[in-house]
């Protein structure tokens, strides 16, 4: 088996861009050879709980338990859209859930992982949320209400989000400086790699290089580690 280690995130599949989860099973497919493949969140445009029985939580649990058992490990991370994702997704799809942050040695290289949302500290509103939505209260009641009003809550979730997004100045909504020093710094890795603002990209940091994944919509971004060498890729998705 290869040792090619393989990082994506922000897909935000969702059953209205069936292009993207056409994207995501091609993708693996092609690479069902890698050691790894790890996913830093928002890997749904929203998850409402486990217990979600829509036709394409039942396909993506399918197409990423097929790739896990032809031999990749299988690692996720919680975006800010999919907080919701819990152990019994993660074990059906034989995967591993990864806190935010973490580290991971590969090759004698350390690299920090993130999705990247806790970076973005001059949007004190979403962390306020986001302080909220990880609160394992708060998510007790609401995976404790039905599957219905799950589904509204999250499109609700959804407008305002996006609504709120659209008053915002866009450094407000990208990473602060200092918080990833500080983050790389008390973690001592040289390496970040993270997702959420959907600017991909690559970095020169004061305590090392920070690598952005971009989002999946008419392309796809995904990271490669092979040989010590990290490669930021792009590729059409048929729309």
């Amino acid at each position: 088996m290869s040792q090619r280690c393989f990082f994506i995130s922000d897909l935000h599949l969702d059953e209205s861009r069936p292009c993207v989860t056409a994207a995501l099973e091609a993708f693996l497919h092609e690479h069902r050879d890698a050691a790894a493949l790890y996913i830093l969140g928002d890997l749904f445009e929203f998850w409402i709980g486990d217990d979600d029985d829509t036709p394409i939580a039942m396909e993506v649990a399918r197409i990423l338990r097929e790739y896990q058992q032809a031999g990749p490990e299988l690692y996720l991370m919680h975006g800010n859209r999919d907080f919701l994702l819990g152990e019994r997704f993660v074990a059906a799809v034989g995967g591993q859930l990864l806190p935010d942050p973490s580290v991971v040695e590969i090759d004698g290289q350390r690299l920090l992982l993130m999705h990247g949302d806790s970076l973005c500290t001059r949007d004190t509103d979403y962390q306020a949320f986001r302080n909220l939505a990880r609160d394992p209260n708060w998510q007790a009641e609401m995976l404790s209400q039905s599957l219905e009003t799950r589904r509204a809550l999250a499109q609700q979730l959804r407008k305002t989000s996006r609504d709120a997004g659209s008053r915002k100045a866009d450094d407000i909504m990208d990473v602060t400086d200092e918080e990833v020093t500080a983050v790389m710094a008390s973690t001592q890795c040289a390496t970040l790699i993270h997702g959420h603002t959907h600017r991909p990209a690559t970095h020169k940091e004061a305590t090392g290089m920070r690598w952005v994944l971009g989002d999946w919509d008419k392309t796809g971004w995904y990271l490669q580690l092979e040989r010590g060498e990290l490669k930021l890729i792009e590729f059409n998705i048929n729309q």
